[in-house]
């Protein structure tokens, strides 16, 4: 009977995002006193902003500084009544919280951030850099080395410690790449070398789902002058800058897909694309998307190659900006996985415009080389003028 019992409980296997402690990439700096680590993370954030968003965490170190702690706090929040206080600074907001930080909320406070450095003194990170510090020997916090990146040394500390490298044999790896701590603009190479390493695969997926209701025929059927159906088109496109393609579409759209196609079904059905991006996503969280509409005739590999390579992935997305107003074209955009947390948070407001989660999203937006190529056709007359335009080209 309990077998039975846990059989009809059981939850849905869904694939989750790759994500650490607070994010998907993550540092801990151990091995140092706080304040050699804070200082680190400040020039390295500068030197690798704009590029990355680049988030710190650390614990309050009120012990040495009570003025700098209480004026860090929202004026009487800690006497208070409030569960929460957001205190508009201008230049930064401040958002005081009582509720106490776990594994899931954690993620969601740093969802914006494309990496994250932490004050490991305190917390613990999937992946660290340790520092060869004779203040603050890492004996005991062996149990936090788990996979280190990298080891700064110090003007007094130039070897590892035998106990060190003990640790680190153990763990199979090859020992960690050494920088010296005072070189900030070497350590900050080697962290975009370490981030660009970690990008996410690019995966295709042809939204071809719609309606097509002004068109009055399925646009993804579409042939245009020499050239297969629109959907299949579209794949070859995307396969040529892509691991691989998925058709999107409704399941009775997709059944009689042809076998050099992979079909991905809605799992969302009435959401528009982003029931398909969403389905995607669900497919797999931890690969980056590109996106590309079936009604882009015009569309070609220069400009697909073009999206390519200009993608940001320390941005949420990397789009085109609409050649007919200011704002950015969703349905040919590269998704990073961070925008999935996005896309379901605008669908929990009760938005399904992906242009909407993009406008307000930390995103890449270019100006495409050829705008004209951007055009969708979503008519008969626009349809019959296109045939005629590439039967002529």
């Amino acid at each position: 009977m309990s077998d039975i019992i846990s059989k009809k409980t059981k939850h849905a296997a869904l694939a989750r995002p790759d994500l650490g402690e607070f994010g998907r990439h993550e540092l801990a700096f151990l091995g140092a006193p706080c304040g050699l680590i804070q200082q680190l993370a400040r020039e390295l954030a500068h030197r690798l902003s704009p590029a990355l968003r680049v988030a710190y965490v650390d614990a309050d170190h009120a012990g040495h500084d009570q003025e700098t702690a209480a004026q860090m706090m929202a004026p009487g929040f800690a006497e208070s009544a409030f569960s929460a206080e957001l205190t508009d600074k201008i230049s930064f907001r401040q958002l005081n919280l009582r509720r106490g930080l776990d594994r899931f909320s954690q993620p969601e406070l740093l969802a914006h951030e494309s990496l994250v450095l932490v004050n490991g003194n305190h917390f613990r990170a999937r992946q660290q850099v340790i520092i060869l510090d004779p203040r603050k020997p890492l004996e005991r916090k062996l149990d936090r080395l788990t996979e280190v990146q990298l080891i700064l040394l110090t003007d007094s500390q130039t070897e590892l410690p035998n106990y060190l490298r003990a640790h680190l044999a153990a763990t199979g790896r090859p020992l960690p790449p050494q920088r010296r701590l005072n070189d900030v603009a070497g350590i900050a190479d080697w962290l975009r070398g370490w981030y660009a390493a970690a990008v996410p695969p690019l995966r295709g997926l042809v939204l071809a789902g719609g309606l097509s209701q002004r068109m009055q025929t399925d646009k993804s059927r579409l042939r245009y002058p020499g050239r297969p159906e629109q959907r299949a088109h579209a794949a070859a496109l995307l396969g040529a800058v892509c691991q691989d393609v998925h058709i999107s579409g409704r399941p009775e759209q997709l059944a009689d897909l042809p076998a050099s196609l992979t079909p991905l079904p809605d799992k969302l059905l009435g959401l528009g694309p982003v029931g398909g991006l969403l389905t995607a996503f669900q497919t797999d969280p931890n690969a980056a998307w590109l996106v590309l509409a079936c009604d882009l005739p015009f569309l070609t590999a220069d400009t697909l190659e073009f999206l390519v390579r200009h993608r940001q992935p320390g941005r949420a997305a990397t789009a085109f900006q609409s050649p007919r107003d200011e704002f950015p074209e969703p349905l040919i955009t590269i998704w990073e996985p961070r925008s999935y947390a996005t896309l379901l948070r605008f669908l929990s407001l009760g938005y399904s415009c992906p242009r909407k989660a993009l406008i307000n999203s930390d995103i890449e937006l270019l100006q495409a080389p050829r705008p004209d190529e951007l055009r969708n056709i979503n008519t008969p007359a626009e349809r019959q003028a296109a045939e005629r335009e590439l039967s002529g080209s």
